[in-house]
């Protein structure tokens, strides 16, 4: 495959993705900004966000105030924001379009449906009724891109490369919700408000259903990491991330891939055999880095063997 088809699929799903996962981060921060709090306290939650995504500096330049208006318009709708749902999804639209005859007819219509209706949305339509119905449509939109793409793509190159992509930029992002919610409910009060929160942190990864069968008890901080980090079985953790890497990686290899796929081998070895306790013992927060400083170097090195030189 040529490498300028491999970078259009790869950075398309990575796009896609992109978008799902800032719509569950926002989601996750505005379904707890309901519960009763200091305002400055809700404003800090929101800054949070900026602050995981190295956006603050950017942010700055279009707005004097942080808070939930403003920092929802950033990251939804300002197309001059590369990381914004709108950008993302029009970045999608925009590989999707470079490779049109790499993609099945079904494939390019969702994608390219996707971004029709979205320029159709308007913002202060979207603030006025509730953010959270968006956030719901950002998601299923790119359930029904990734739905569609398992069920017509052929199982080849361009299939693996789409599946790379996604799987790095899943994990990444699992890990940067994680970190940012994390220590803010960890030290919270216990009670209904807090139950309420660490919901809302598990839904906004589709994981609440998964750990009510898996623990079958109350919610706690110690088994909400152990789910999103180390369960393999569950599709938005760590540990099934880099195993989709593992796997997809020698289906593409060539021989200048050995290094990145021996890190990759290290980075789901240490998932594989971790352990929750060693995680909280180390501190999460480093843990939680490291993976993302893996992941970033991983993406380095995909580029380097396989895709456009910079």
């Amino acid at each position: 495959m040529l490498s300028r088809t491999a970078d259009h699929l790869y950075w398309m799903a990575r796009s896609t993705e992109r978008a799902e996962n800032m719509a569950r981060l926002l989601d996750a921060s505005y379904q707890m900004s309901m519960v009763p709090q200091a305002l400055a306290a809700q404003n800090e939650n929101w800054r949070a966000i900026l602050a995981l995504n190295s956006q603050e500096e950017a942010f700055a330049q279009v707005y004097d105030e942080v808070n939930a208006e403003n920092v929802l318009r950033f990251t939804v709708a300002d197309a001059a924001n590369p990381s914004s749902i709108f950008s993302c999804l029009r970045a999608a639209r925009e590989n999707a379009h470079a490779v049109r005859g790499t993609l099945t007819a079904e494939m390019w219509e969702s994608v390219n449906a996707t971004w029709i209706e979205l320029r159709e949305q308007n913002v202060e339509q979207v603030l006025a009724r509730g953010v959270s119905e968006f956030f719901e449509w950002v998601k299923l939109r790119s359930a029904v891109i990734r739905g569609v793409t398992f069920g017509t793509m052929l199982r080849d190159d361009a299939l693996h490369f789409i599946r790379l992509g996604g799987l790095l930029e899943r994990g990444d992002n699992t890990a940067r919700i994680l970190d940012m919610q994390y220590h803010v409910l960890r030290d919270g009060d216990e009670g209904a408000s807090d139950f309420y929160r660490w919901g809302a942190l598990l839904r906004s990864l589709s994981a609440f259903q998964v750990y009510r069968k898996v623990y079958r008890d109350a919610i706690t901080p110690a088994r909400v990491a152990e789910l999103l980090i180390l369960r393999m079985d569950l599709p938005r953790s760590l540990h099934s991330c880099a195993d989709g890497i593992v796997r997809m990686l020698p289906l593409i290899a060539n021989s200048a891939s050995a290094e990145t796929q021996r890190q990759a081998g290290v980075l789901h070895a240490k998932l594989h055999f971790g352990r929750i306790e060693d995680v909280l013992a180390g501190g999460l927060h480093e843990y939680l880095t490291d993976f993302m400083d893996r992941i970033y170097e991983l993406g380095e090195g995909i580029s380097r063997d396989f895709l456009m030189p910079a």
